[in-house]
């Protein structure tokens, strides 16, 4: 299934999370004007590995801009558009409740908690891990909460003919979040190393779903929760 757009129309202009989408793609180029070397340091330097904050004890964790910086980074073009176009289709609608800044600081704090949760399910990871999923899951799991009625229109390819549905929004994000589950218990059981962060995207969604209230932008007689 590939989402295309949802039914619920923005009252205002996402500012920011059209800041957040090029802000992710100039790193990004920055990143493939690197040199391979270069870029792996980088990686290793900004992104977040739950071994270095382990082998130090507490001190470990008195770096902790990988919990940000790690936000910003991706590792390739397909996991920067994916990425991206999922932000662009919750993102509008959490922003228009919130406002531009509260949606940032609602935002960093999905990513902050989902790389927590990534860090503490799996404390010996030595890789680097990088990309916005994990504060995209957070903006999912706040829309999942607060357009209960909108509806995801979605590409389903049958036999090469591309079929539009349109999927109720409690429906299409409660199955995203159930594979999330399932990728994360069938990695665990075979005991490898993904390359997906399967613990930041539910530990995000459900930051989303807890967190998002504190946030709104209260204006009375003009929106209702």
């Amino acid at each position: 299934m590939i989402p295309i757009r949802d039914t619920v129309p923005s009252r205002h202009r996402p500012v920011m999370t059209w800041l957040l989408i090029i802000t992710n793609l100039l790193v990004f180029l920055y990143q493939q004007s690197l040199d391979p070397l270069a870029y792996r340091l980088l990686n290793g330097e900004f992104g977040l590995i739950p071994l270095r904050f382990f082998q130090n004890g507490v001190d470990g964790f008195q770096e902790l801009t990988p919990f940000l910086s790690h936000l910003f980074l991706h590792a390739g073009w397909m996991h920067l558009i994916g990425n991206m176009w999922a932000l662009w289709l919750f993102g509008d609608n959490v922003e228009d409740l919130m406002g531009p800044f509260r949606f940032l600081l609602f935002y960093i704090c999905a990513g902050i908690v989902a790389g927590l949760v990534h860090v503490f399910s799996d404390p010996a990871l030595p890789i680097p891990t990088i990309g916005a999923s994990g504060a995209i899951a957070g903006v999912m799991g706040a829309y999942f909460i607060l357009f209960p009625s909108s509806r995801i229109v979605t590409i389903i390819p049958l036999f090469f003919i591309p079929l539009f549905i349109e999927i109720p929004a409690l429906v299409y994000l409660a199955f995203w979040l159930l594979s999330q589950v399932y990728s994360a218990l069938v990695s665990s059981q075979l005991e490898t190393v993904s390359n997906i962060a399967w613990s930041a995207h539910i530990g995000g969604f459900i930051a989303g779903i807890f967190l998002h209230r504190f946030f709104f932008r209260v204006r009375r007689g003009r929106y209702r929760f």
